[in-house]
């Protein structure tokens, strides 16, 4: 019973918080300030968008393939000398790593999806290749048992069994991406991080709210949508949410 008390209380205190925070805001000017800028966030949250599904779009087609080779037993040697090259992308940070970018690219959108398609490789790559190396060799030996070819393994035993931790690898690096992708703004690729920077240059923390904010929700959001496509996609058996 008291702690079904302090519960309540916090409800409570916490709905006046909010009350009180509300009408501050409201007398204050700060929503009609946040107002202003809507027209920017929306236009920058579609680049911040366009952003991330390119470098992260690109990033999956290139890492779950190279998960696969380097699970292969005919690379068991090489392959965690070539997945150190790709920890190279996540090592140096990723403002040298779009600075390396536009050395070579020049400024925009090509060297920013570039550096963030790097810097997004390793989570995806890693997993998947833990996944596939995780599967049951029993699941493997009773697979070959009954006649089933190399290909025939990888798509119908080893892929299903690793998908969860493939997921959870792609979840990883895509909501990493959407926190990063505000430093695309420095070589000139836009984004959310126009307001941001600008707001942190002209000491303007609304205008700077108005990036931060939004990138932080577009995170939120894109978190609970891979969540949830790995929750449908994943099979029953080896999906620990679905259990």
């Amino acid at each position: 019973m008291p702690i079904q008390s302090l519960k309540g209380v916090l409800r409570l205190l916490l709905l006046a918080a909010i009350f009180f925070a509300g009408v501050w805001s409201q007398s204050s000017g700060v929503i009609d300030d946040f107002i202003f800028y809507l027209p920017d966030v929306q236009y920058l949250a579609v680049q911040h968008l366009w952003l991330t599904a390119m470098s992260g779009g690109l990033a999956i087609l290139v890492a779950i393939p190279l998960g696969v080779v380097l699970s292969r037993p005919s690379m068991a040697r090489a392959a965690e000398s070539l997945m150190q090259v790709l920890n190279v992308g996540t090592t140096i940070p990723t403002l040298a790593v779009l600075a390396l970018s536009m050395s070579f690219l020049g400024i925009g959108v090509v060297p920013a999806v570039f550096g963030l398609f790097v810097a997004t490789l390793l989570p995806i790559a890693r997993n998947t290749y833990a996944g596939l190396k995780g599967v049951s060799p029993a699941l493997m030996e009773a697979a070959a048992g009954i006649g089933m070819s190399p290909t025939q393994r990888l798509l119908k035993v080893e892929l299903p069994n690793a998908l969860y931790v493939i997921f959870a690898g792609i979840r990883t690096a895509l909501t990493i991406n959407v926190g990063t992708v505000p430093l695309a703004f420095l070589i000139g690729a836009g984004g959310l991080g126009e307001l941001i920077f600008t707001g942190i240059a002209l000491y303007d923390p609304v205008m700077m709210l108005s990036g931060a904010i939004p990138t932080a929700m577009l995170a939120i959001v894109v978190d609970a949508l891979i969540a949830l496509t790995a929750f449908l996609i994943v099979p029953r058996g080896v999906n620990p949410s679905r259990a």
